[in-house]
């Protein structure tokens, strides 16, 4: 699902909004989670999950093109931990 798939489907479900006020609406919601993690927080959404950081050492690499040593600098991902709703609804249909 697009994020416009997924503002037209929450524009219907919701009655009064309209596709413009759900792109608002939804815009604020990830970048108030992209702001929470900048700041080294963590986000989380009971029933869905969790967006949180993870720490990533420095590591030497390799260049697949020249074979060169490349020292990789230590950094942080995002990381997303599903919670146990979702999991049980996902897999409740395998």
């Amino acid at each position: 699902m697009t994020k416009s798939e997924l503002i037209e489907t929450i524009s219907e479900k919701v009655k009064g909004l309209t596709k413009k006020q759900t792109e608002v609406v939804l815009e604020t919601v990830f970048s108030s989670i992209k702001e929470a993690l900048a700041q080294g927080g963590k986000v989380e959404i009971r029933g869905f999950g969790n967006f949180k950081l993870r720490s990533r050492k420095a590591r030497k690499a390799r260049n697949p093109k020249t074979g060169a040593s490349v020292d990789v600098p230590p950094k942080k991902v995002p990381y997303f931990k599903v919670g146990k709703e979702l999991r049980e609804m996902i897999n409740k249909n395998v």
